[in-house]
């Protein structure tokens, strides 16, 4: 999809404007803020994104000193994807998050593409500074020359290093550090870990329909390892930003290593959508665990979200072991309309920063996702009902005493015997537009139903039918945990188990929220929600 956009939007001029602008300085000044920035209509106040323009993938996730580095894909000049630069933001909570001015430019070797970021620990690569360890970036270059004569080697990854926490970066003199000899058109988006056990740096990337593993002792000479998946997962569309990493099962102290693998078009409701693999990594291969081969056979998928609006999510690196978790965060929007949502001033957002749990579960090995605790620094307001039962509809608005578009919600809802409920929550607007997000017993299925939520009429792939999810608990008690933030929903179902993100466009701000159930009494066993503040 990307190359689609790419060949319709460049043209030779734009290209060369675009190389005029990597002579500049690799640093320039972040733009000034305009009078309405961040009340602008859909805005979301707690999700993050771009100050201005046009954002995507997440990029070179890293924490170092006491800084999550988020870098991401943007183009500073237009609200649709264009050139592609590094933007770059930090935080010290995963919460409230600084813009800092853009990290990397194109330069002659390409635009600047998907990528990683890890701290050199041991200096391998020998770009430390007086006892300091740098902060290495890769990342694919994509050369617009190549691709326009025909060409199929136009992709390649190269490195950058930084010896200042992240503010000022070098790119390395020797790239690219891993050519495309093997001529693959989709060539790209390398994430980087240390494996210890062979002591080496691991690269994955995608390469078209599969993924390639690499190795190298220094960050800058590197050797082919092996490849993964061709035989294995979905294949509906592109693989792009891939992540390998090691896990501990949760509760045992059984390692296994996760590849998350996102794909384009082919998610499971259309679109763009993350796969995931559980298996086991030998300093060379990743294969999959037995229990989990079957459920990626013959074109199956595993997703980590069965929701439209979780793409090209990657882990952060480098989060300290007195920590110990794996940290995750998407681009919150999908490629079949990315470029024609209604918003003007920016476009895209984040997904919440999240953890990942490695479970043995009834179906094999899987992920659950959960919101990280950081998040309950927002919470304003509460309101709690306990033990009660529910038929039809139950009004929350004024109860709450806040408004529906900024909430946190947590329930714990019984399933009764001899019956097949469908309830959830909706949220809504004086001019009657609504969305929902809940569980239909009798299809055993959660969903996201957008359907009616406002506007839609920019793409005829956003608004058609309703979102589901198979639920895979089979607890006689439904556990939702919900953020509403303006213009989307992330749904955290069964303790993580399911994950539904959403995004949406109300003409006004959503104002009104109830509680439903149809086809049945349900019984609220606790209800807690939270008014939730601006995090910028």
């Amino acid at each position: 999809m990307r190359n689609l956009i790419l060949c319709l939007f460049f043209s030779t001029v734009l290209f060369a404007a675009c190389q005029k602008t990597a002579e500049n300085a690799n640093v320039q000044p972040s733009t000034n803020s305009t009078a309405g920035y961040y009340t602008e209509p859909h805005r979301p106040q707690f999700h993050f994104s771009p100050e201005k323009m046009w954002m995507n993938d997440p990029n070179g996730m890293v924490y170092f000193e006491g800084e999550y580095h988020l870098f991401y894909q943007h183009y500073p000049d237009a609200n649709v994807w264009g050139p592609m630069h590094w933007g770059h933001a930090v935080s010290t909570d995963l919460v409230h998050w600084k813009h800092l001015p853009i990290a990397l430019y194109p330069d002659s070797l390409g635009l600047i593409f998907s990528g990683s970021a890890v701290v050199d620990w041991n200096n391998t690569s020998g770009f430390g500074l007086n006892g300091q360890p740098p902060l290495v970036a890769i990342f694919t270059q994509h050369l617009m020359e190549g691709e326009k004569a025909g060409r199929t080697d136009f992709q390649y990854q190269s490195i950058a290093y930084s010896t200042d926490k992240g503010r000022t970066w070098t790119k390395y003199a020797g790239n690219p550090v891993v050519p495309n000899t093997q001529k693959i058109k989709d060539f790209r988006d390398p994430k980087v870990v240390w494996d210890e056990d062979s002591k080496q740096w691991v690269m994955v990337f995608a390469a078209h329909d599969h993924v390639m593993l690499w190795g190298s002792p220094d960050l800058k000479k590197w050797k082919h390892l092996s490849d993964f998946g061709k035989e294995f997962g979905g294949h509906g569309g592109v693989w792009e930003c891939p992540d390998l990493f090691p896990m501990t099962v949760e509760g045992t102290g059984e390692k296994r290593w996760v590849l998350l693998q996102s794909l384009n078009p082919g998610a499971a409701n259309g679109g763009s959508g993350t796969q995931y693999f559980v298996g086991n990594f030998d300093g060379k291969k990743f294969t999959l665990d037995p229990g989990f081969a079957s459920s990626v056979a013959g074109g199956k998928a595993v997703w980590l979200d069965h929701g439209r609006d979780n793409y090209a999510g990657v882990t952060w690196s480098d989060v300290p072991s007195s920590d110990g978790r794996r940290l995750f965060m998407g681009w919150m929007s999908n490629w079949d309309y990315a470029t024609l949502v209604p918003t003007e001033a920016w476009r895209s957002a984040t997904t919440l920063p999240r953890q990942l749990v490695l479970k043995n579960t009834s179906a094999g090995m899987r992920l659950a996702t959960l919101p990280v605790k950081e998040l309950e620094v927002l919470r304003g307001k509460a309101y709690t009902i306990d033990n009660q039962v529910v038929e039809n509809n139950l009004d929350l608005t004024a109860k709450l005493g806040f408004a529906a578009s900024m909430v946190e919600m947590e329930l714990e809802i019984e399933l009764p015997e001899g019956s097949i409920p469908d309830f959830g929550i909706a949220v809504s607007n004086q001019q009657g537009e609504e969305y929902r997000v809940g569980f239909d017993a009798a299809s055993n299925q959660f969903y996201s139903d957008r359907t009616k939520a406002g506007k839609a009429d920019f793409s005829d792939k956003f608004a058609v039918k309703r979102h589901t999810a198979p639920r895979v608990s089979s607890s006689k008690t439904v556990h939702l945990h919900l953020f509403f933030d303006v213009a989307s929903c992330e749904l955290f179902a069964d303790n993580g188990e399911v994950v539904m993100t959403d995004i949406y466009f109300p003409t006004t701000d959503f104002s009104k929220v109830q509680l439903y159930a149809s086809n049945g009494k349900v019984k609220v066993k606790t209800l807690k929600a939270w008014e939730l503040k601006r995090a910028f």
